[in-house]
């Protein structure tokens, strides 16, 4: 792929500067951003049809914008789809293109957009269905896709690596698995390949020679020199030796051996087809060369022919160290991008486009943006793709299509609308929303030109005002006793992130340290700096800095990135002072000063190069750091370890939530608003009952303490006599169990099943927490104990005592826990955002992580639920008063949580431009239960609403399942400054009218009568 980024000057024509224009009125004619979205995951269990059947449902419900996975072709069996092979075709497994054409139309019958998930920063590459990766093993340096993927072609490792790609898939070390007969070789056709069990790599053409070679005697003996076949042989072996090698890197030589290797296979090939007896001779010689396990020499050709290849096989555990592709994260299956070229994001991003532009209203959520080089120039290219997909289908729609060829107008047009819009991107007219983890301390950057974010930020805001603050001294102390250990959270945070360093990104870190050193060395100043020296500084400033990654770039240092690199190297200064500043000092003038050492050498890191890569690596040693380690290891309170989450923080005051609401619907109005993902490591309705506890510690922590006495008898020594499980791991059980305990009681069947999704989530819970035990080292002596342990306590016949113990109390945690689920789910669905949906939250889902949170959704029960809800609603008139109260007593099997989703969200149809761009305005309760009240207005022109719910319900007396009416709430008030006393509303939930009062010169309305029959309360201006 030939890098193109910087077009050429061209003398325009006037009529790019028409076609331009043609594509913007085009854009502009667009619904840009969503009013409400609903996220599904693609697989082969829910494929097209079965997205296209609930697309009636979800209008039903209010849906605007259907927000899918991504669906381009990916590994076979992939059910998240990130892990895409090939850009350019649809996923099999999901549907075929009469099937998804059939789901884009039925989205356009109603009106409804498309949002689709792109995943720029890589591709998966296992097995061989990556025609890219394939052709980048099969030909190395020289491949046409070479520059599309991150390799360090020269990667600081062994000599023998440079110039190869590292391939760490074998399941043990490499002589091993040769000697064990594991790999063999094949061909298809006239392409010879490796292969280890499901997975194929294509072995180098001129190094077919190997396998010719020896096989030219017996074909000569059988068939003479003379014979047609013979001579076909020998000049197709004559090619293979001529071939340019796979080191290569000139254009004309890569485009020879891109043309001739082709031709080589395919008269290999056809002489082969067409000559038995050759096919013969070839097929022995691999057979020999495949060796006998057994004996050893005999494999020792087949090792000189894997030596001669443009890759390493390794073993898996190699990649700790050496591999030389960058990856996401450390997942050696999903190889990265070079996202920062044109070509790459054209030829990854035209499918994606292609479908856009036959959609009335659609947009992109962006995969992990941080894994980029420069996500700004890449966010600018999106805003100019659209405008070529568009100008590209006006074009050949129009009558100048034969005379002007698309290869030569899209550069003018490149260049058109770059100068037409300097910004390059800004503002944005695709709706584009990324998956930005952001620090409570954190903003998005202004200049990427983007809608916002996929909601984490807003899910961790809302999840925290729905905890007591007030208790966090309290319950910290009674978590550390517990636990014997009182390491602060930051501190673990480093502790993790070095962890992470030495062992899962230890090749990334190496990586980085040699560029550093390449760097110093051209530097008088700091080439007495060992790599070691460097290697540690590199190590601890990573594990200090305070956010995901810093983006600079070659163009400019920010004031911003300035403040977190000091904040990082001062941090990392400080805890480590025999390694002395100079080193710091060093790193952070490569980072930040661009200081002037000479020009950098050929071949060498410049120190832009280096910025890149160390921003690379600050974002996943924080994400596998934080997220995939702390998180399962730091577990005060379980509800707050969420993706984007600072634990650390015990909860938020609702000012701080209205001050973030506030800056939120004046930066990002149409940023995405979500309570669950297919990444969160709980849904929404389990953290809002874990939230319960943070409002009743001593009668938790007491009940923990007894369950733990209860269930002692249950526990297991291992052979170094430690206990299973330990005591912070029991605490993350009950927690867990607290949360996602199922609403129906549980018969042996349900009892199996819950089991076996708790048994799964501890699994996975102590391999992250990598204390005693992990993905790359299972303990199996642990994980069978605490599996055993599992088994006992949720047995409730051999444990009757704690279940008797145990219920009530998940009863009552449940109850107020509801209340939470309907009140943050109100404010998701009414405050500054695009609100979404995951997949069937709609109603009460207490899932854990995944693989649990992608199990089937129950469509049919929802969409009854739904038909039933609107029947009722239809036969009550404009008094829903009963049916309100109704539902918030009987709110166990979710319908009330799923008639809020569709009274608001009909609510917001009716006025989008109200809660997508009303002013919002904090409002304030005031009596003895104001601090269990959160109520905002939003106000755009002669539209109003009034929102209002409860939150740390505990603190109120009431009987039933909900706090409601004047028993609840005695006289606290909302007051309404600023608002006109006696504005009549209307709840769009009980269908009742509300007028607002004067209490002390103020309008207000009285709690008991926001919450006289439901628990939360919308009241829309009449």
């Amino acid at each position: 792929m030939e890098d193109t980024t910087s077009p050429a000057t061209f003398s325009r024509d006037p009529y790019i500067d028409s076609l331009l224009t043609a594509a913007l009125a085009e854009v502009d004619r667009r619904r840009i951003v969503p009013t409400a979205t609903y996220r599904i995951q693609l697989h082969a269990g829910f494929r097209f049809n079965d997205a296209r059947a609930i697309i009636d449902y979800l209008d039903m419900l209010g849906i605007t914008d259907l927000y899918t996975s991504p669906y381009l072709k990916a590994a076979p069996g992939s059910t998240h789809g990130y892990d895409i092979t090939d850009h350019s075709q649809l996923n099999p497994e999901i549907g075929t293109e009469a099937e998804h054409e059939k789901l884009l139309e039925a989205l356009r019958e109603r009106g409804m957009g498309l949002l689709l998930d792109v995943v720029p920063n890589h591709m998966g590459i296992l097995g061989n269905e990556n025609p890219w990766w394939n052709d980048v093993l099969e030909n190395g340096q020289a491949s046409i896709y070479a520059g599309a993927f991150d390799i360090d072609w020269a990667a600081p490792t062994r000599p023998e690596n440079r110039g190869r790609v590292l391939l760490p898939f074998l399941g043990g070390l490499y002589g091993d698995v040769l000697e064990a007969g594991d790999l063999k070789l094949g061909r298809d056709g006239g392409a010879f390949h490796v292969r280890y069990f499901e997975h194929r790599f294509p072995l180098d053409p001129k190094s077919y020679r190997a396998v010719m070679e020896p096989a030219l005697e017996p074909i000569l003996a059988e068939l003479g020199p003379m014979a047609y076949g013979v001579l076909e042989f020998q000049s197709i072996l004559t090619a293979v030796r001529n071939l340019p090698d796979h080191t290569e890197t000139a254009a004309d030589r890569i485009n020879e051996r891109h043309r001739e290797k082709e031709i080589v296979k395919r008269r290999l090939g056809d002489l082969l087809a067409a000559e038995p007896s050759i096919a013969e001779a070839v097929d022995r010689t691999l057979d020999v060369l495949d060796g006998e396990p057994g004996e050893a020499g005999s494999f020792d050709g087949f090792d000189e022919l894997l030596q001669a290849q443009p890759y390493r096989l390794a073993y898996w555990r190699v990649a700790t160290d050496e591999i030389n592709y960058r990856r996401f994260f450390d997942i050696n299956a999903l190889a990265a991008l070079r996202a920062d070229r044109w070509e790459v994001v054209h030829e990854t991003h035209s499918h994606i486009f292609r479908i856009l532009g036959r959609m009335p209203a659609s947009g992109l959520r962006i995969d992990h943006p941080d894994g980029l080089l420069d996500p700004k120039t890449y966010l600018d290219r999106l805003q100019t793709a659209l405008f070529l997909i568009l100008a590209h289908r006006l074009h050949h729609e129009g009558t100048h299509a034969e005379e002007l060829p698309w290869e030569e107008i899209e550069p003018q047009l490149r260049e058109a609308m770059t100068e037409t819009a300097p910004g390059h991107g800004w503002p944005p007219r695709l709706y584009v929303v990324v998956e930005k983890i952001l620090a409570l301390d954190e903003a998005l950057p202004e200049d990427w030109p983007v809608h916002g974010t996929s909601g984490y930020d807003a899910l961790n805001r809302i999840n925290m005002l729905f905890i007591d603050g007030m208790n966090e001294n309290d319950f910290t102390r009674q978590y550390e006793e517990l636990i014997d250990d009182a390491t602060p959270y930051r501190d673990i945070v480093m502790e993790k992130k070095r962890l992470i360093m030495d062992a899962s990104l230890s090749s990334e870190l190496h990586v980085l340290a040699y560029q550093l050193e390449r760097i110093a060395l051209r530097d008088r100043r700091a080439r007495d700096f060992t790599q070691t020296a460097l290697r540690t500084a590199l190590r601890e400033v990573i594990a200090a800095f305070p956010v995901y990654r810093s983006y600079i770039t070659a163009d400019e240092v920010s004031e911003k990135d300035r403040q977190l690199v000091g904040r990082a190297v001062a941090r990392a200064r400080r805890l480590n002072p025999l390694l002395g500043s100079a080193v710091f000092d060093f790193l952070s003038r490569t980072l930040l000063d661009r200081v002037s050492v000479g020009p950098t050498p050929e071949g060498e890191p410049s120190q832009v190069d280096f910025a890149g890569k160390f921003q690379q690596v600050t974002a996943p040693a924080t994400a596998k750091g934080i997220e995939d380690t702390t998180f399962y290891v730091y577990n005060r309170l379980i509800s707050l370890n969420e993706v984007g989450g600072e634990p650390n923080h015990f909860g938020a005051s609702p000012a701080s939530l209205h001050r973030w609401l506030g800056r939120r619907a004046g930066k990002f109005p149409y940023a995405l608003t979500t309570l669950s993902t297919h990444d969160t490591k709980r849904s929404e309705d389990v953290r809002a009952r874990i939230n319960v506890l943070s409002e009743i510690p001593e009668e938790w922590f007491d009940a923990f303490v007894h369950w733990t006495d209860l269930n002692l008898v249950h526990h297991r020594a291992l052979a170094d006599g430690s206990a299973v499980p330990g005591r912070n791991e029991e605490y993350l059980l009950y927690q867990t169990l607290l949360g996602a305990w199922p609403l129906d009681p549980l018969d042996e069947a349900g009892l199996t099943d819950f089991l076996a999704r708790i048994r799964a989530f501890m699994l996975k819970a102590t391999r992250e927490a990598k204390v005693h035990t992990s993905w790359q080292n299972p303990f199996e002596e642990y994980e069978a104990a605490l599996d055993a342990f599992l088994g006992d306590i949720l047995d409730p016949v051999r444990n009757a005592p704690f279940f008797r113990d145990f219920l009530p109390f998940q009863r009552r945690v449940a109850r107020h826990g509801r209340i939470n689920g309907l009140a943050q789910t109100l404010l998701k669905l009414a405050a500054p955002g695009v609100p979404d949906t995951y997949q069937g939250t709609e109603i009460w889902d207490f899932s854990l992580v995944d693989p649990d949170n992608r199990r089937p959704v129950d469509y049919n029960l929802r969409k009854s639920m739904l038909d039933m809800l609107i029947r009722r609603h239809r036969e009550c008139g404009d008094n829903a008063s009963t049916m309100a109260r109704d539902l918030a007593e009987n709110v166990f099997d979710g319908r009330g949580k799923l008639y809020v989703h569709w009274r608001a969200l009909h609510a917001r149809r009716r006025s989008p431009r109200l809660f997508a761009e009303g002013a919002y305005t904090p409002l304030q309760p005031s009596g003895k239960h104001e601090g269990s009240i959160f109520a905002f207005h939003r106000g755009l022109g002669h539209e109003s609403a009034v929102v209002a719910v409860p939150r740390l319900s505990t603190r109120l007396s009431f009987e039933g399942q909900c706090p409601l009416g004047e028993a609840a709430w005695g006289e606290t008030i909302v007051r309404m400054p600023g608002l006109e006393p006696g504005l009549r509303y209307r709840d769009v939930f009980t269908g009742a009218v509300v007028a607002s009062q004067v209490h002390e010169g103020v309008a207000s309305i009285p709690a008991a009568v926001l919450f006289a029959d439901f628990p939360v309360a919308l009241l829309m201006e009449e």
